[in-house]
């Protein structure tokens, strides 16, 4: 069996969108995340999580031990009714889907032991889980993970200029609403986009949270895999031209490692070329430099 990962990792992340929307607000009629103090565009860590997530099940068909536990139309409680099942404990569950044994719900005195089977069970069989973490005790209690990996969000390098762009539409829904129409079909709506935003993430990997999710290197060649080609499989009509420009990887020679991560984020910075020209349109307009002086015992690798 494959050992846990032994190193400490950071890694800072850069994407650029064009004539797209990187993560809508619900809360804001679906119009780009923006600090509203800044203006700087933010894109949060589930919805990039989440394109993590569609790339691992695109390339593994859903099959363990890439199970993918948080997916659409996931019913949680059910995942967690089989892994119980996997490890040999059969759970009644009430009308609502929750677990009757009162124990097995809360995980108490003799139960606590099946509660941390049916966790690692769920680290083993689901990449999601043991590499960001889950809370699992809803219902059939599986317990609960805390992931190794962890994103920031991100937050774009210049402000960000929202668009809201009017589209229409050359049919109608219904019968009702062509008759309302009057024999034009056209119906208006609106569409959101960033004419242009370079996004900056910054994220974590614990070798010792790796520890207790069973996170091997195979997992973290994944996760590297997937921030490379995430973008390649998430088109849609809204979210415009979505690119990965650049990973940097820094690499702690311990599992406990060898400098502040914030001194290591330091390092990469990112500058307008010109800084009188007129607002950004191309990753071209940036300079990227690179402090190249080390701390003993963490080396800097370039994925992208």
């Amino acid at each position: 069996m494959n050992k846990p990962i032994t190193n400490r990792y950071e890694f800072v992340y850069l994407f650029d969108v064009e004539n797209g929307n990187p993560n809508g607000d619900p809360d804001a009629g679906n119009m780009p995340r923006i600090d509203p103090e800044s203006g700087h565009g933010l894109v949060t860590d589930v919805c990039l999580k989440r394109k993590i997530r569609n790339y691992v099940l695109l390339k593994n068909n859903n099959q363990s031990p890439y199970e993918i536990y948080v997916k659409e139309k996931a019913i949680l409680n059910d995942v967690h009714e089989r892994a119980h099942q996997a490890i040999g404990v059969q759970v009644t569950t009430d009308k609502d889907g929750d677990a009757a044994d009162k124990n097995l719900k809360k995980g108490r005195k003799g139960e606590k032991e099946d509660v941390e089977k049916a966790r690692l069970w769920m680290c083993q069989n689901f990449y999601d889980v043991r590499t960001f973490g889950a809370v699992m005790s809803t219902g059939v209690n599986c317990g609960q993970v805390r992931g190794p990996v962890q994103i920031n969000f991100a937050r774009s390098v210049d402000m960000i200029f929202p668009n809201e762009i009017s589209i229409t539409r050359m049919a109608v829904a219904t019968q009702k609403e062509a008759e309302n129409q009057k024999g034009d079909n056209h119906t208006m709506g609106r569409k959101h986009i960033v004419p242009y935003g370079l996004y900056r993430a910054e994220g974590y990997v614990s070798a010792k949270m790796a520890e207790n999710t069973s996170f091997v290197d195979k997992d973290l060649d994944l996760l590297w895999e997937s921030l490379t080609n995430m973008f390649e499989h998430d088109r849609s009509a809204s979210r415009g031209k979505m690119v990965a420009r650049k990973l940097f990887v820094f690499k702690h020679d311990s599992s406990l490692g060898n400098a502040p991560a914030h001194t290591l984020f330091d390092k990469i910075k990112i500058a307008r070329k010109n800084t009188t020209a007129t607002p950004p349109r191309s990753f071209d307009e940036y300079l990227i430099t690179i402090d190249g002086n080390m701390p003993k015992g963490v080396g800097l690798i370039e994925k992208i």
